[in-house]
Order: C-alpha cells, then sequence, then structure tokens
C-alpha cells in the first residue's frame, strides 16, 4: 500500500521522468575504500554529453571486460558492491553514471540513457588491454532494460560475447499498470497513470534479436521492486542460447550478493570466454 501511494504522488507529482530516473549527484562510495583499484574514464556521447566512469582492472591477466549499466536509482557509488568483486576473479569492469546521476552532465531521459549505453558500448572496446571480442554487457532493473533494447539495435551487437541481465523488466508501462493495480486506492488509475510512461523502449518486444549473443536472465523470485515472472517471460521470448536463474531469499539486484551466486556467474562466464577460443 506504501509503495503503491508512493508511486501515484511521484507520477502526479513529477511525470515519468521523475518515476523511472532517481539519480544522486554525490558520491557516497569510491572503489579504494573496498580495496578496488580504479581509474576515472571520460567520453562522450553522440550528442555531446560527457560522461563519467570507472574502470576496474583485472587483478591478474584479464579474461574479459565486463561493461555493467546500473539500476535506476542514485550512481555508481552505490551500485559499486554489484561489480567491485569481479576483478578478483579476472574479470576487469567499466561502470559508467548514465547523464545526469554522478558526474555525468546532462538530464536523464529513455533516449539519452540508451544513447549514454552505445557511448559505453563502443568506447570500452578502445581502452587499453581491452579484448574487443571478450566484453560482456552487464545490467540490473533499468540498466537491464537498457543493456536489452540497446544491444539488440546496436551494429556491435554480435561483436558483444554475452548477455546478462537481472530484475528486469518486461516493459516500463507493464510494470507501472502492475504496481498500480496491487491497491484498492491506485487500483482506478492503473490505465490512464501507466499511459503518462514511455513504452517507446519494451525489452520484452526486442529480446529475441539479442541471439546470437548467450543471454542470461537472472531474477530473484524475492524481488519486492519488480515481481519475477518478468524474468520468466523476458526467457521465454529470447531466442537460444539464453538460460533463466530463478533465485530465492534476495532483495532487488541483490543476487549475487553471495559467494555462491558469484562464483556461478564466474563460471558460466568462463564457460563461454574459455581461455583457449577453440574450447568454447
Amino acid at each position: 500500500m506504501r509503495a503503491c501511494l508512493m508511486f501515484l504522488a511521484c507520477t502526479l507529482l513529477s511525470g515519468c521522468t521523475g518515476l523511472i530516473f532517481q539519480p544522486m549527484r554525490q558520491h557516497v562510495l569510491v572503489p579504494a575504500e573496498v580495496g578496488v583499484t580504479a581509474r576515472d574514464i571520460w567520453f562522450t556521447a553522440a550528442d555531446g554529453t560527457r560522461l563519467h566512469a570507472w574502470f576496474l582492472p583485472a587483478k591478474d591477466t584479464a579474461r574479459a571486460t565486463v561493461l555493467f549499466l546500473h539500476g535506476n536509482a542514485e550512481n555508481i557509488s552505490t551500485h559499486l558492491a554489484s561489480v567491485y568483486w569481479m576483478p578478483d576473479y579476472g574479470y576487469q569492469v567499466l561502470l559508467f553514471d548514465y547523464r545526469g546521476y554522478g558526474k555525468s552532465g546532462g538530464k536523464p531521459s529513455l533516449p539519452g540513457v540508451h544513447q549514454d549505453f552505445a557511448a559505453a558500448l563502443e568506447h570500452v572496446r578502445t581502452l587499453p588491454g581491452v579484448d574487443p571480442t571478450r566484453i560482456v554487457v552487464f545490467g540490473q532493473s533499468m540498466g537491464g532494460a537498457t543493456a536489452i533494447t540497446g544491444l539488440a539495435h546496436s551494429p556491435l551487437r554480435t561483436s558483444v560475447a554475452a548477455l546478462v541481465v537481472e530484475g528486469a523488466p518486461t516493459s516500463y508501462r507493464s510494470l507501472a499498470r502492475e504496481l498500480l493495480s496491487n491497491s484498492w486506492f491506485t487500483w482506478p488509475f492503473q490505465w490512464p497513470l501507466s499511459l503518462t510512461i514511455s513504452d517507446d523502449y519494451r525489452p520484452i518486444e526486442v529480446v529475441d534479436g539479442i541471439s546470437p549473443v548467450p543471454l542470461l536472465v537472472v531474477h530473484s523470485r524475492d524481488d519486492e521492486v519488480i515481481p519475477f515472472h518478468h524474468g520468466m517471460e523476458l526467457h521465454a521470448a529470447a531466442h537460444e542460447p539464453k538460460e533463466l536463474w530463478l533465485v530465492d531469499g534476495a532483495r532487488h539486484i541483490a543476487a549475487f550478493t553471495t559467494r555462491g551466486q558469484r562464483e556461478r556467474l564466474i563460471a558460466w562466464l568462463d564457460r563461454r570466454l574459455p581461455r583457449d577460443p577453440q574450447a568454447r
């Protein structure tokens, strides 16, 4: 009930942009505070917006590079926990902030965020020590939705080694309607208010275009923000090669907070990115 009331208030007061995007400028945590080496990276989107990222090098020889897309709230400093552990396993990481988030310029919008992803995917390939044939895209929540819709239309899609999405919605409008229908107070408004949410970028409609890139869909059955049936529907709509992991006991985009799940993901990536390319 409380979540639905907050949802309604946000929609009425600030519209779809205030609902989808909840950026924060100030950094809460920096990599050095968790013992991780990092360097600042700057690059520019097609419309000239300057974007900021952190690059976390692998502890030893890099197996591959992970391009990480965080969720809709705060900035890379509060999503660092999702990936800071990956360099220990040989996966270097580029995590970037969308426009309007952290140190990145501009203001967030759905078209703008997709420009930012396109720029990040192009830029990461040029970084020293990055093998452009061994890039993994990993997106959580809104970042997962953006990764699907952005990669499905990207000319660089077939050069991506794998796509991992966690806690992603099938569409923003469908999610809004579903949340509004959960309470008697907001139920009558589910259709008119959901129509204020842009439906121009629907992962469910384009996820089949990810193939032949291997796709891993991860969703917690206990996700309190985006119900797990969204993950099931995305997986069902995708073409092979694909895999679905439904995990228990994790909150929204928190599947990889345990060592067991982290090592499970690394094992999945290792099978798709063997040191000997002929071993795939």
